[in-house]
């Protein structure tokens, strides 16, 4: 079964759970809303990407972290685009769910999925029950403090701003997740896909920071300029658009160096440069003045 198939498979599963006999309706909505329809999908298609580049021995587990992995992103955008942090009407080009369910349920809701994360991995410690609790320690770690997207999040509200730690917090944090987490389900250690996953994140950020400069709330489905109404640095900001696609270049080029041998390794070197032409934006002459 396609990657995209199965993940989707898993994700209904673990939404209709939650939302199974008697339950408030509101909140039960929300979460299919928050959910779905689904924006790239990166981080679960990296993270079963690297299991089945492993050998994917245990699907079901793979699929379980996988969903884990984009419960929490989705948790993490549902309080992102709160009032009392981005105040953001839209994302994923339909209103924010606190726009279309209000302020408590998108709180109930982003904490909710985040519980759901976890449950969700903890169905699989009977059968395996060593790599599960590598799973949920690892995707822990990289949702907490002190090095996870809360503070990420967290950096946002103080003084200065360690821009490394908060761009590995704020992005690369997941990324990081989705690379151990895959190799961690098809028994492999987690160490080695370290890299690998901060690399992508890395990308991700610099690429984020380029869509938010310029490109419109239209073409993205969410507001822009984030970074420049909130003080947050941009790598636009400190690099020019040239000087940043440049940029995204040389880290995109070192992730593919950094990916340990594996039997799928040729694969996985493919979905990175796929990845690349995917995150990239297209740059106009006008634009690249920046």
């Amino acid at each position: 079964m396609p990657l995209q198939s199965r993940f989707q498979a898993a994700l209904d599963a673990a939404i209709s759970r939650a939302s199974d006999g008697i339950a408030p309706k509101h909140l039960a909505d929300a979460l299919a809303y928050s959910t779905g329809p689904g924006g790239a999908r990166i981080r679960p298609t990296i993270l079963m990407s690297v299991a089945r580049a492993c050998g994917d021995d245990a699907p079901e587990l793979t699929d379980a972290a996988a969903v884990a992995l984009e419960l929490i992103h989705c948790a993490s955008l549902v309080h992102d685009d709160l009032p009392c942090f981005d105040n953001a009407n839209t994302r994923r080009g339909k209103p924010t769910v606190h726009v279309a369910y209000s302020q408590p349920i998108a709180v109930l809701a982003g904490d909710s999925l985040i519980v759901m994360a976890f449950e969700t991995l903890a169905r699989q410690v009977p059968k395996h029950p060593e790599r599960a609790a590598q799973l949920l320690m690892l995707l822990a770690r990289q949702t907490g403090m002190p090095h996870g997207i809360c503070a990420g999040q967290g950096w946002e509200s103080e003084a200065k701003i360690d821009l490394g730690a908060y761009h590995r917090s704020k992005t690369g944090a997941l990324f990081v997740a989705a690379t151990q987490m895959g190799g961690v389900a098809s028994g492999q250690e987690s160490e080695p896909w370290t890299e690998l996953g901060a690399r992508i994140g890395e990308a991700f950020q610099v690429a984020d920071d380029l869509r938010d400069a310029l490109y419109d709330s239209e073409t993205l489905g969410k507001p822009v300029g984030q970074d420049d109404l909130h003080g947050r640095p941009n790598a636009v900001t400190q690099l020019g658009a040239d000087g940043a696609i440049a940029r995204l270049t040389a880290i995109l080029s070192g992730a593919i160096a950094s990916i340990p041998h594996c039997a799928g390794e040729a694969m996985l070197a493919e979905m990175v440069r796929k990845t690349a032409e995917r995150l990239t934006p297209v740059v106009t002459p006008v634009q690249s003045r920046v």
